[in-house]
């Protein structure tokens, strides 16, 4: 599979079609507003590079991390002989991005392949602790020949930890404790938290979580990068690809760097024209993950109830995904016909890695005629074509960003060309697009219901505010 290398940006962002020459005034951005936002853009973007020149904003460096690229490297192709099963025990940051890279780059059938044909360990994930999926993915793998990867910075993550502390004990019985060590693989912080605790107590292997980079930022560090080296990935050229987009929007102008750019035209559909509501839509089921990846960058990253000035904003626009041509079956007629408050990125594919020929339909249905001699990728990719064309006469604003083929080093551009323009549309929306307050609040209540030592008092409250709840149940009897 060809995974590319060039050490230049391939990426075409298309916006005509949020703009109000093809939308019209009231649904698109106009050139007035990109040149009205341009000098904030600027302004924060000097700001942005200032911190980074700092010491902050430490996830633009993950580009540069070839020694760890190498050392991941060296120790996949070791695992990749070695283990026939890897699951990946994470959550949200720690898997999305794996899960995103290894659906782009990799056969989707590629856990049903022939051991001599797959490159690398059939790959499992537990996210979500349902009982049901762990214990069936459990019952799957060759727990003998299985790596197991838990990925946490803190090893505060309940969900992950639960899950691992499962798994753990499956491994334990299956081959005993002093080999279930060798077979677990811990990527953690360097210094601190309760998994490095444990990774030091228990002898396992360990990768690094960057120190400074928020989780939903680390897809470019050991987090989503040992994943795929298992996988077969090139991952030197996913870096490269970052390392591409990250100089190609290296500067300040809003129109010509395709973050801010991206930025500027999803804040601006949010704040002045009504478009509360984000779509992506690529068209390339392998790429259904990358929209699934970028649904938690967007949401965690902007969605703040505080201004960095402290007032309330209740910031954010809030992330769809879709798959093209499949959604066009569901959602595209909400989209066309539904309120007028969507905002949709179509993301396209010039050349799709397999052709397929359609065969000539049989003699005497003239209806499928215009399918004699059509090609499955040419019909995927105009059915893209007359989605944008279907959505800009109802005047929907929508953009597409394209790429050539997808490549690792694609990959890798999106994932910065994202990244980026998430930290530029926190700037615009003046709220901090690192952290995620909200979500603290409902891990501390989970806490306190579990019995966690130190929130008995959350525990108390909990309680108390549940009580009388039998009068708004309706329950079977």
């Amino acid at each position: 599979m060809n995974t590319g290398t060039d050490d230049r940006s391939q990426l075409t962002i298309d916006y005509r079609n949020a703009t109000a020459d093809a939308v019209g005034s009231e649904h698109g951005v106009s050139a007035a507003m990109l040149e009205e936002i341009a000098p904030t853009v600027v302004a924060e973007h000097t700001r942005i590079m200032t911190e980074h020149a700092a010491g902050e904003q430490r996830w633009m460096d993950l580009p540069d991390n070839r020694a760890l690229a190498d050392e991941l490297v060296a120790f996949a192709g070791d695992a990749r002989d070695r283990y026939r099963d890897y699951v990946l025990i994470g959550i949200g940051g720690s898997s999305l991005g794996a899960i995103a890279t290894i659906q782009a780059l990799t056969n989707p059938w590629r856990n049903l392949q022939p051991d001599e044909r797959r490159d690398g360990p059939r790959f499992f994930v537990l996210d979500n602790p349902d009982p049901e999926k762990v214990r069936a993915t459990l019952d799957v793998v060759d727990l003998p020949n299985t790596l197991i990867n838990v990925v946490t910075k803190s090893g505060q993550t309940a969900e992950t930890m639960a899950n691992f502390l499962v798994a753990r004990a499956a491994l334990e019985a299956a081959v005993g404790s002093d080999q279930s060590r060798r077979q677990i693989v811990a990527t953690t912080d360097p210094k601190d938290g309760l998994l490095r605790q444990l990774a030091d107590q228990e002898g396992y292997r360990a990768f690094p979580v960057p120190p400074g980079v928020d989780g939903r930022q680390t897809v470019l560090s050991a987090v989503g990068m040992l994943p795929a080296a298992l996988c077969g990935i090139d991952i030197h050229a996913l870096l490269a690809g970052a390392a591409a987009m990250r100089t190609r929007a290296s500067g300040p102008d809003v129109r010509e760097n395709p973050a801010y750019l991206l930025a500027a035209v999803s804040y601006l559909a949010d704040t002045r024209l009504g478009k509360s509501i984000l779509v992506t839509m690529p068209y390339a089921d392998a790429l259904f993950g990358m929209a699934d990846w970028f649904r938690q960058l967007w949401a965690e990253s902007l969605g703040k109830r505080l201004a960095i000035t402290g007032e309330e904003v209740f910031a954010g626009q809030t992330p769809v995904k879709a798959l093209g041509a499949i959604d066009q079956h569901s959602q595209i007629q909400l989209y066309t016909e539904g309120p007028n408050d969507k905002l949709i990125a179509l993301v396209g594919v010039d050349q799709y890695r397999a052709r397929v020929e359609v065969s000539d339909p049989p003699a005497g249905i003239p209806d499928l005629a215009y399918l004699r001699g059509a090609e499955l990728g040419q019909l995927l990719d105009r059915e893209r074509l007359a989605t944008a064309w279907a959505l800009t006469s109802a005047a929907r604003p929508n953009l597409t960003i394209t790429m050539p083929e997808i490549t690792a080093a694609a990959i890798g551009e999106l994932f910065y060309l994202h990244q980026l323009q998430t930290v530029m549309a926190g700037a615009l929306y003046n709220v901090n697009p690192f952290g995620q307050p909200g979500v603290e609040a409902g891990k501390n209540a989970t806490y306190a219901l579990m019995g966690r030592a130190g929130y008995e008092e959350l525990r108390r409250e909990l309680t108390r505010a549940n009580t009388g709840e039998g009068r708004f149940v309706v329950a079977p009897g």
